[in-house]
């Protein structure tokens, strides 16, 4: 009898053990995602103002076409940044207090939505990065001589394939390489 209570015990323990150790791991995680999303909001922030700065300039009456690629490329850049910044505050700030009010388990499910929110947090700022690009090729063309423009649209489409390029060799999370469901042990 005295054998199978001290097994039971020890594997009582052991279990808690692994629950503090996976909670502190799920903590990091939850940390590195914050630290992330503050970062993009922050750029975010920054290439809005951009973007408004950019709506004030005065421009040519002509071309039309060209004045109203500028001002939609312009006002998306603008909207989808604006947008990263309030999802990526958003995140920063409610998903570190579901984690530590929320009830138990909370940990797992804060940490797992920051992860899928926080992949589109990422796309629309890189989506208003890409009509930030965008709205400066217009503006190029608006503004300057037809050979000024063409060395400066060269210049912002070799940025936009710089940026296509850190970004397809970005590293990927691949869990399957790590065996499956990360983070997760269990019911903890």
């Amino acid at each position: 009898q005295k054998s199978s209570t001290m097994l039971y015990a020890d594997k009582r323990a052991l279990e808690t053990n692994l629950k503090v150790e996976l909670l502190e791991i799920r903590e990091k995680e939850l940390n590195f995602y914050t630290n992330n999303c503050q970062n993009i909001g922050t750029q975010a922030a920054m290439l809005a103002g951009f973007a408004f700065a950019g709506m004030m300039q005065p421009l040519p009456d002509q071309p039309e076409v060209l004045r109203v690629l500028f001002l939609v490329s312009t006002v998306s850049a603008l909207g989808l940044q604006l947008v990263t910044v309030v999802t990526t505050t958003l995140l920063s700030m409610l998903s570190p207090g579901l984690a530590l009010r929320g009830p138990d388990g909370s940990m797992h499910t804060a940490v797992d939505g920051m992860v899928d929110e926080y992949r589109l947090s990422f796309y629309t700022f890189m989506l208003g990065l890409i009509a930030t690009h965008f709205a400066a090729a217009f503006f190029v063309w608006l503004v300057f001589l037809w050979w000024q423009a063409a060395v400066l649209s060269f210049c912002i489409f070799f940025s936009l394939a710089m940026l296509y390029r850190m970004t397809r060799a970005h590293p990927r999370g691949d869990r399957r390489r790590y065996g499956g469901d990360m983070g997760r042990c269990g019911n903890a």
